[in-house]
């Protein structure tokens, strides 16, 4: 569909909860996920949330595999997610994201989740996901409640990388 400009952080309603999907199978719920995963894709990123792109709702789009050897592409999608469980043990890993350009550090999440979640047509899921995946979702959905990866971080160095991007992307 279209490519969409991703909002840098602090933008926006990066740092607002965004609201439950309440009509599926709707031709604008269809257009906002196939531009999320277009401009995932464009990005690129593996994962890609309704409001980096201004977008108010609780929508997002993964595809973890596709920068892979084989390099297809098969997003998913995530329609008012809810982390039913999370695992004691923890993972430290680095994360990026599209959102804070060139910014990247250590995170400290559950290395395992229990998923519940809705496609297009309003049907739900429910399934566990470990790994990179796990992850991915959370760090996904951490923007559905107007959270980014850097609020994990201690606040001098949040407000450090928060001076940087408002210069670099901001002014």
């Amino acid at each position: 569909m279209a490519i969409k400009r991703i909002l840098v952080y602090p933008e926006g309603c990066l740092k607002q909860v965004a609201k439950p999907v309440t009509v599926f199978n709707d031709k604008g719920l269809k257009v906002l996920v196939q531009d999320l995963a277009d401009t995932m894709y464009d990005a690129p990123g593996v994962g890609l949330a309704a409001p980096q792109i201004g977008v108010s709702l609780r929508v997002a789009v993964t595809d973890v595999d596709w920068r892979s050897e084989d390099g297809i592409k098969n997003h998913q999608v995530w329609i008012n997610p809810e982390f039913l469980w999370k695992s004691d043990e923890m993972e430290i890993g680095e994360e990026g994201c599209l959102s804070l350009p060139d910014i990247y550090g250590d995170v400290e999440r559950p290395n395992a989740v229990r998923l519940r979640w809705y496609d297009l047509e309003g049907k739900p899921y429910e399934q566990d996901f470990e790994g990179f995946q796990a992850v991915a979702l959370q760090h996904e959905f951490d923007h559905l409640d107007g959270k980014v990866f850097i609020d994990y971080f201690s606040r001098l160095k949040r407000n450090m990388i928060i001076k940087k991007l408002k210069k670099k992307y901001l002014s």
